[in-house]
């Protein structure tokens, strides 16, 4: 599992233990996580494809 994957997951599970035990600052570092799972994978697309074009592998 990639680290996005796994923030992602991670984020979840918090997100839904603050819900079930009514704990807004768990809830709140679920999004967080999820946020930053958002952004990592986002990063890693555009690193992956600047590392396309500059190898000369273009899906297009």
């Amino acid at each position: 599992m990639s680290d996005h994957k796994t923030d992602e997951a991670k984020g979840r599970v918090k997100e839904a233990a603050g819900s079930l035990i009514d704990d807004d600052k768990l809830k709140n570092e679920g999004k967080a996580d999820r946020a930053a799972s958002s952004i990592k994978e986002k990063t890693e697309n555009a690193v992956d494809s600047v590392k396309d074009k500059l190898t000369g592998k273009d899906d297009d």
